[in-house]
């Protein structure tokens, strides 16, 4: 008997879509932002070296994971316009959805295997790790309008986000006790490999399981999507021709582009923050034992997953009463100080300081972004293409940003000298959003 397909603003059908976001969110935080940084600077401890030999030359730890960083976004800036444009001829997203779930999931269990001696392996893994991640959020994001009307939208986004903050906070803090108590989980030294370190290998495992596992909710219920009408050609590069149509339509939308301007500027800086921050604390601060700095980094982390709930929330309430425009210059500049006090961050109390303040403003500066963007698009638009121009344009600048940050990290020796970049990033976007609401000459 087949089963019934669910409806279009059914709860199980909202359900299911909010909860790939309990499914995926656990590589951001557990891999992108909590574990992976802290072992991958442990490889390097362990074999007391800095610098690593790839592709033929000697290059330090923190520009050769920025460098990867960056290439896995302009990988994706590329596949994802690529993907919807033949997903949406083809009338099955979901068959994209499911390969870059697994993907992502399979990359990060290979991780498990990530070591100076098999560097190339490891370096792919964390390499398609990112892109099974981004990928796939993408297009999970392009379901929204396919399962749900307007009115339910902004609700089961929100649910969405929420659902995935809980589900990841509860590995990452299983996977905390895994690496700070292995013994207890029967996980010794084997091999001259410390037994913390092995518990982060098994927590990139986890990783994998529980993003495949908790996924299949989300495919059961999904349609496969919906074929565009009209005959279908130039289906590779339908994405693209999209891209470009809205390109042409900023042209007559100056406010909207000079935000865009502004925003893909602060916007490079922040995504590159939330991508190097704990390369940063665990190179640059005097944590003292291995533990102390696992412990502690992984703490500053959620520090900032709980403190991003109350910034978002005083962000909102600002942006009613100031107006977004001037709320988003006073974050700029906010982050410019705070990029100025990472400069001189020593201790591990300036650490869990700064992941405070980091909280606060990164908690309202993305939503704010996205819907200061919306308020700002014409009235009659293919929505779907502004904000699939819109996503490119943050991948781009991530590519941008942390090719920079390794660039300035390997030149100078330091990454403290990358913060102060950053910084300028920062300002130069809170003059540009001066413009925005500027009459047109």
């Amino acid at each position: 008997m087949a089963r019934a397909i669910a409806l279009k603003g059914s709860k199980k059908l909202l359900n299911a879509w909010a909860f790939y976001d309990w499914a995926n969110s656990v590589y951001s935080l557990v891999i992108s932002s909590a574990i992976f940084p802290i072992f991958y600077g442990a490889l390097f401890r362990v074999a007391e070296i800095e610098k690593v030999t790839v592709f033929g030359g000697e290059i330090a730890r923190a520009p050769l994971i920025s460098y990867v960083t960056s290439l896995a976004f302009v990988f994706i800036a590329i596949v994802t316009p690529l993907v919807s444009g033949i997903a949406d001829y083809l009338g099955n997203k979901k068959i994209f959805l499911k390969f870059f779930c697994y993907l992502g999931a399979a990359s990060c269990i290979g991780l498990y295997w990530f070591s100076l001696e098999n560097i190339y392996f490891g370096l792919v893994c964390y390499f398609f790790g990112l892109v099974g991640f981004w990928v796939s959020f993408a297009i999970n994001n392009s379901y929204l309008p396919d399962i749900a009307f307007p009115e339910q939208q902004d609700r089961v986004s929100a649910k969405g986000f929420s659902l995935g903050y809980i589900g990841s906070v509860i590995l990452l803090v299983f996977n905390l006790a895994m690496v700070m108590q292995p013994a207890i989980f029967g996980i010794t030294d084997i091999g001259g490999e410390v037994a913390e370190v092995k518990a982060m290998k098994y927590s990139f495992i986890s990783v994998g399981i529980w993003w495949i596992l908790f996924s299949q909710y989300t495919f059961l219920h999904l349609p496969k999507g919906y074929k565009r009408e009209g005959q279908r050609t130039n289906i590779v590069l339908n994405g693209f021709k999209e891209l470009k149509s809205v390109w042409k339509q900023l042209g007559t939308e100056t406010r909207l582009k000079r935000y865009l301007g502004a925003f893909f500027v602060y916007s490079m800086a922040v995504q590159t923050i939330m991508l190097i921050a704990t390369y940063f604390g665990e190179e640059e601060i005097g944590w003292g034992t291995d533990s102390e700095r696992t412990t502690g980094l992984i703490i500053s982390i959620l520090v900032i997953q709980i403190v991003a709930i109350f910034g978002a929330t005083v962000t909102a309430y600002a942006s009613k009463a100031f107006g977004n425009i001037k709320t988003l210059i006073v974050i700029n500049i906010i982050w410019i100080l705070l990029c100025i006090y990472a400069y001189f961050l020593q201790t591990p109390m300036d650490f869990y300081i700064a992941a405070g303040l980091v909280g606060v403003v990164m908690g309202g500066i993305q939503a704010l972004s996205r819907s200061t963007y919306s308020k700002f698009l014409p009235e009659t638009t293919d929505t779907t293409s502004f904000f699939s121009f819109y996503d490119v344009a943050e991948k781009i600048g991530i590519v941008i940003g942390t090719f920079l940050y390794g660039a300035v990290a390997q030149l100078t020796g330091s990454m403290r000298n990358s913060t102060i970049f950053l910084g300028v990033f920062f300002l130069i976007g809170a003059l540009l959003l001066v413009r925005v609401n500027r009459k047109s000459n």
